[in-house]
């Protein structure tokens, strides 16, 4: 047996009988599985998710029976639909960015993965979960303020802020000297990577220089602009109650829509992002992102509005949604007002339905037709061609009505 590497005596680790542990099967989640049993002396149990990172999830399976988890202590779950369809269809129907700019593909999937830790740690009467996020990121709040939202008396492990294996020499001691199997994948990224439906993130390395331009092969899902067709793509996509539910005319699942949004935009070089963000932690942080489809859905979805919403029901969605951003990107998709925020966006949903028509050119989204069968749009009303509904000498009294405080104002500056 490895040595722990740190003394946790003091800690309430003997109270700990079993734990859920959110499993990769790489480097980092199969040290935690074995110091896990090393530290605690605990039964552990593996909860693997497919929410499309776009690897086959089963290996997990063969490294978790490898190093001695029972067969009935591992689970793998495709979670692809439910990510779109209960996670990501209803934060965009909020048009939500973080920071103008960041479309929270991180962010979004951890409470996808906590819901079913959680709910995997009843099933099997587990007293704890552990997840593998360090003490410097969001994620750690994301996975612990969601899983004390869903029971508030499960206990979390966050071994990064337990052990000193502060460096991948030290993991690949512990390793070693574990017995765990130490595999090297063909061109694997030097970059850390997250990957799901949504969309790709990369930090580190040569990235922690803000003003260091990314290497053009760090990018895994998008051609460059400079290298997308030379001709663009028309695509139209149909909304139904403010979530997208065809391409081309062809419906989809959530999951088959968004897998083929991204195949559309990576063709065309869309998507990319080089971001310095705040992170909730307290430092900054650089990374880069990729997330096609979204991009795309995006623009289409505001698009669909412009047509549907009224005018103060769409400005009040906008004046909420960085409050809604700011609530998904440090944890608190689970939280009372994340809720209340949500009903308020979903009753603005009811009438956008309708298709919305773009081009697709070298990293561009261009809008170039919108219908809806609940069109708020006029002919009559905005033509510039003479109509029979509109009283023009009508905008000279309410122009004079909202001026009016201007007029009493500078009467006053005049005494």
């Amino acid at each position: 047996m490895a040595k722990t590497t740190k003394n946790t005596e003091s800690k309430t680790n003997k109270k700990i009988k079993k734990v859920v542990l959110a499993y990769s099967g790489g480097l980092d989640t199969s040290v935690i599985l074995k110091w896990l049993g090393d530290t605690y002396g605990c039964e552990v149990v593996t909860f693997t998710a497919d929410i499309g990172q776009g690897e086959e999830v089963e290996p997990a399976r063969a490294k978790a029976l490898k190093l001695g988890i029972k067969a009935q202590n591992i689970f793998i779950e495709d979670l692809r639909e439910e990510f779109i369809r209960d996670f990501v269809f209803p934060m965009f129907r909020a048009n939500t960015i973080y920071e103008g700019e960041y479309l929270l593909g991180t962010s979004i999937a951890r409470p996808l993965i906590t819901k079913h830790l959680v709910e995997i740690a009843k099933k099997v009467g587990a007293d704890a979960i552990a997840h593998g996020a360090t003490g410097k990121g969001n994620d750690q709040v994301r996975f612990e303020l969601g899983a004390y939202a869903l029971n508030p008396d499960i206990k979390v492990i966050a071994p990064w802020r337990e052990w000193d294996l502060n460096s991948r020499e030290k993991l690949l001691k512990y390793a070693e000297s574990a017995g765990i199997p130490i595999e090297k994948k063909a061109n694997k990224s030097p970059y850390s990577m997250d990957a799901n439906l949504l969309h790709i993130s990369y930090e580190g390395q040569i990235l922690e220089d803000p003003n260091v331009a990314p290497e053009e092969d760090m990018w895994r899902w998008s051609v460059s602009p400079l290298n997308a067709p030379d001709k663009p793509e028309r695509v139209t996509i149909e909304f139904k109650s403010g979530d997208g539910v065809a391409i081309n005319g062809k419906k989809l699942s959530p999951a088959a829509f968004w897998t083929r949004l991204n195949e559309l935009g990576g063709k065309h070089g869309i998507g990319r992002l080089d971001l310095v963000e705040n992170r909730y932690v307290g430092m900054k942080s650089r990374g880069c992102y990729e997330t096609p489809g979204g991009a795309i859905y995006l623009k289409a979805h505001r698009a669909i509005e412009s047509l549907t919403l009224d005018r103060e029901e769409a400005h009040l969605k906008d004046s909420i949604m960085p409050r809604f951003a700011d609530l998904i990107y440090n944890g608190y998709w689970f939280s009372p007002e994340r809720e209340a925020l949500q009903a308020l966006i979903d009753k603005t949903q009811e009438r956008v339905n309708g298709v919305v028509t773009l081009n697709l050119y070298k990293g561009n989204v261009m809008v170039v037709g919108r219908k809806s069968p609940n069109s708020l749009f006029n002919a009559a009303y905005s033509t510039f061609e003479e109509d029979s509904v509109y009283n023009q000498k009508d905008a000279a009294g309410f122009i004079k009505l909202n001026a009016l405080r201007f007029i009493i104002a500078g009467k006053a500056k005049g005494k």
